[in-house]
């Protein structure tokens, strides 16, 4: 079976950035709210125009195919993990970004419904098609998150920016982590837990919510816990390794409160990686995990394995273990 690497990752955010102080919307709050939105260890956010996903997407593939030396022609894949709310219903954001890109010959598709763990199933589907076919080679992840309302904050849980990246997997070791192992689990239990009621309402009116704020806070948070636990544990068992062997822990960003939580429930120290990206550009969704990585990975020596934990509210979990792969000439590393 192939190896598979993953990255280097490329970025891209909107050059405006709010205070959270700042937030028109804060001052809609009642106190308890207001106050709740400023402890969540978010100072700003990127705020990008209705146009933004879809440039920011485009701005970050390009990225992502240049550090690698490829040309778009030589994809042999596009995965594009599908916004927070899409600007049509029927139209097709994924070709839409085949052709912005010129990826004619690519395999392309778009995932999505699993929150922020649909980047997880992009790469769960791109190890397939790389362990699965001989011609697939090269694999283009990319999501792009912009707020789908006028509200940024989704309590009782974090603050939504706006961002993209991507990041090519290959088969071979030229990226800049190798993916070792990768589980996912999902709950339908969950399915509705967060979501928007945009049936004949006009856009502005549109307001994230939380069914149960008690289902999610005390439930669901025990039932993260566990999934965690149990895939940690088996995932660790069948390479060989103990939590203490691993050189770092990442995972989504959501609050200061929350990182608190996963590190007293798995007893493991998330990456200040987490914490920086946090506080310069609040939850990304499906990005989050991709900007932790590449900040990152300037600070983790080749060897060092990373357990990658994402998490989404509707349910899904995903663990992913990484080893870092040597830095070195990365001219057409792909081909």
């Amino acid at each position: 079976m192939p190896m598979i690497s993953l990255g280097p990752v490329s970025t891209a955010f909107p050059e405006s950035a709010v205070a959270i102080a700042d937030l028109a919307e804060l001052s809609e709050l009642p106190p308890a709210r207001r106050a709740h939105a400023l402890s969540l260890g978010i100072i700003s956010v990127r705020c990008g125009g209705d146009a933004a996903e879809h440039d920011l997407a485009a701005e970050a593939a390009r990225g992502a195919i240049d550090r690698a030396g490829l040309a778009a022609s030589e994809l042999d894949a596009l995965l594009v993990v599908g916004g927070r709310a899409p600007r049509y219903l029927l139209a097709s954001e994924a070709t839409r970004l085949q052709q912005r890109l010129g990826a004619d010959r690519a395999f392309v598709a778009g995932i999505g419904e699993l929150g922020c763990v649909s980047i997880s199933a992009a790469f769960t589907l791109a190890a397939a098609l790389l362990r699965g076919d001989t011609r697939c080679r090269t694999v283009l992840v990319v999501a792009a998150a912009t707020a789908p309302t006028r509200f940024r904050y989704r309590a009782p849980m974090t603050i939504l920016g706006d961002g993209a990246a991507a990041v090519v997997l290959g088969a071979g070791n030229r990226g800049r982590y190798q993916l070792v192992d990768h589980e996912m689990r999902s709950d339908g239990r969950y399915a509705d837990l967060f979501r928007i009621d945009y049936r004949d309402l006009p856009s502005d009116q549109w307001r994230e919510t939380c069914a149960d704020e008690a289902t999610y806070s005390f439930r669901l948070a025990v039932e993260s816990r566990n999934r965690f636990t149990a895939m940690n544990k088996e995932m660790m068992s069948r390479n060989g390794l103990r939590m203490g062997d691993l050189g770092s822990v990442l995972m989504q960003n959501l609050s200061a409160g929350a990182f608190a939580f996963w590190e007293e429930a798995l007893g493991v120290g998330i990456d200040p990686a987490c914490h920086r990206n946090l506080a310069g550009f609040g939850h990304l969704g499906s990005v989050d995990v991709l900007v932790n990585l590449d900040l990152a990975a300037g600070t983790r020596a080749p060897g060092d394995h990373l357990l990658l934990l994402n998490s989404s509210p509707v349910a899904a979990w995903s663990a992913s273990l990484l080893r870092r792969l040597p830095d070195g000439d990365r001219g057409g590393m792909f081909s």
